[in-house]
């Protein structure tokens, strides 16, 4: 875990941050890996919701293939960024559909999509070796 020093933040404050976003992430990924290990796995739960949302199976392992591509993304540094905007578009999907196609209250899919965009937040300034932007 490397620390980076933020400008008029003490190195303690940005330990800390650090420390908290690796939570995020690590807690993130394991929720939508087992998520989408679920869904590609065809639990009962996750057929009868994709039964009930109506565009095929097939949506069913797509977006759990989605999940776990993106749990394992959070994990890794550099993949941080790409893998938590990723899924928060995915979350953008479930919203609507929660609310649209299957009328009940998108709160999952909204707390963790405000998670994922809070790891996409913190890793905004780093570039594909890692670095910071100038």
């Amino acid at each position: 875990m490397s620390e980076r020093v933020v400008p008029g933040v003490g190195r303690s404050a940005a330990r800390i941050r650090t420390i908290a976003v690796w939570a995020v992430r690590v807690a993130l990924a394991v929720q939508f890996g087992a998520g989408g290990a679920g869904k590609v796995a065809g639990s009962e739960q996750m057929v009868r919701m994709f039964d009930d949302i109506g565009a095929g199976q097939w949506l069913r392992v797509f977006v759990g293939v989605l999940e776990i591509a993106g749990a394992i993304g959070l994990l890794v540094p550099r993949l941080a960024a790409a893998a938590a905007l990723g899924l928060v578009a995915l979350m953008a999907g479930a919203v609507v559909t929660n609310v649209a196609v299957l009328g009940i209250a998108p709160t999952v899919p909204l707390v963790f999509g405000v998670l994922a965009a809070v790891v996409a937040y913190s890793r905004r300034h780093q570039d594909s070796r890692g670095g910071r932007h100038v």
